[in-house]
């Protein structure tokens, strides 16, 4: 079951479930979660490795950053992706999983997201494959609502996520065993 706005608002101030809100999530969120801003974005740049047992992620390079003394827009070239990184920061308890979705802003402008779901147990900043698929090139201002995320209860027991990615980890610090 997905969670309502007043129970995650019970949990945000209670649990810190979404840590960063800004003040127009906190007062006035709309559906039932919450938009999630654009913190950071980075580029690809070498080779990687996905095998069974160990992983190596092309070396990411930060490209911009959230600064909240000044607007700051990014360009988003058409063909290129990127990888983004929140300005919020989640802490799942092993009940509660998060779903996220891109605003339609983002597809109605060219733009794809690539992302997963958010597992219960897992703390931190969240990251997500950007690409421009269309023609033109895309500004999006640093700090902009750019993903939509709900939360949804486990029935029964939930793991808690393990995984290399817990705290907002953006790529791998070369090859590495999977946990």
């Amino acid at each position: 079951m997905i969670l309502g706005i007043k129970d995650l608002q019970k949990l945000v101030k209670e649990n810190k479930l979404v840590e960063n809100l800004c003040e127009r999530e906190l007062t006035n969120p709309e559906g039932a979660g919450y938009d999630l801003r654009l913190g950071e974005i980075y580029k690809l740049e070498g080779e990687g490795f996905l095998g069974i047992d160990e992983r190596n992620t092309p070396e990411v390079i930060s490209i911009a950053k959230f600064n909240s003394s000044k607007e700051e827009n990014f360009i988003f070239e058409p063909g290129k992706y990127y990888l983004i990184k929140t300005i919020e920061k989640i802490n799942l308890p092993n009940d509660i999983s998060g779903i996220i979705f891109p605003r339609t802003t983002l597809f109605r402008s060219g733009l794809a997201l690539f992302n997963g779901v958010a597992n219960p147990g897992y703390c931190g900043e969240l990251t997500f494959g950007l690409c421009n698929l269309g023609k033109n090139i895309i500004k999006i201002s640093l700090g902009a609502r750019v993903v939509h995320i709900t939360f949804q209860e486990i029935s029964g027991e939930g793991n808690a996520y393990r995984g290399q990615w817990q705290g907002g980890r953006v790529s791998t610090a070369g090859k590495e065993i999977q946990i």
